[in-house]
């Protein structure tokens, strides 16, 4: 079998009615443009969202469905998604259907334009659609984020991304790493760009996630983020 050049990665947890209509729009976005799957990852979720992929395999032959055995987060369902991924390139999406499927192909014609050392296309949302409290909590966590990793992304935290299988698979894992993706394929020695893409309020389901608790836990990641980008080493390697 031909492997797809592209799989689009979406984890989800308790998403079953953003699922059909998210599917939907990224078959409109890729068929006929690029050979694609559709990779997604069940985080166990305490609703019937594997049903719902299930049922849409029969319709969708692109999609294909992953589920952790025990929940795990974000970052661990990413990087299982792009483990079983088979195309070259991966595009990420947040399963609540606030990313739009549509600036998929933007993504590819910025990789199509860039330079070869450009390995990550992240996706920049100039016109937020959250409340308020997220967008301050967002802005000061990117400043913060800004000063101390230099990574010169204005929104890390946007989940459409476009990179190489190959790169991400050679970053460091841990918990909540995807939203360090700039400053680790950076540290890697590869070159990054932002994108602006679009945003959407979300129209069903609850957000995962609550402002304090993602500050906290960015405090801790980002001191660690900063330690790996001191500690690097790298250099070319010749066989001989």
């Amino acid at each position: 079998m031909i492997p797809p050049e592209l799989s689009v990665v979406v984890p989800v947890f308790n998403e079953r009615d953003n699922i059909p209509p998210l599917v939907g729009e990224i078959v409109a976005a890729l068929r006929g443009r690029t050979p694609f799957e559709i990779v997604y990852v069940d985080d166990q979720s305490r609703d019937d969202s594997l049903a719902v992929l299930q049922s849409l395999k029969a319709q969708v032959p692109e999609l294909r469905v992953l589920r952790h055995v025990t929940q795990s987060g974000q970052s661990t369902a990413v990087r299982n998604g792009v483990k079983a991924a088979r195309g070259a390139w991966i595009a990420t999406l947040d399963g609540d259907g606030q990313n739009d499927p549509a600036d998929i192909p933007k993504l590819l014609a910025a990789r199509d334009a860039a330079a070869p050392e450009v390995k990550l296309f992240a996706g920049w949302r100039v016109d937020r659609r959250d409340s308020g409290s997220k967008r301050w909590a967002s802005r000061w966590a990117n400043a913060i984020r800004a000063r101390m990793l230099r990574d010169d992304t204005p929104d890390t935290g946007c989940g459409i991304k476009l990179f190489e299988r190959a790169v991400f698979l050679d970053l460091p894992y841990f918990d909540h790493m995807h939203r360090y993706l700039p400053a680790l394929v950076q540290r890697a020695g590869w070159k990054t760009v932002s994108v602006p893409v679009a945003h959407r309020p979300r129209t069903a389901g609850v957000s995962k996630y609550n402002n304090l608790d993602r500050a906290l836990v960015g405090i801790r990641d980002l001191r660690g983020v900063a330690w790996l980008i001191t500690r690097s080493r790298r250099t070319a390697v010749e066989e001989r």
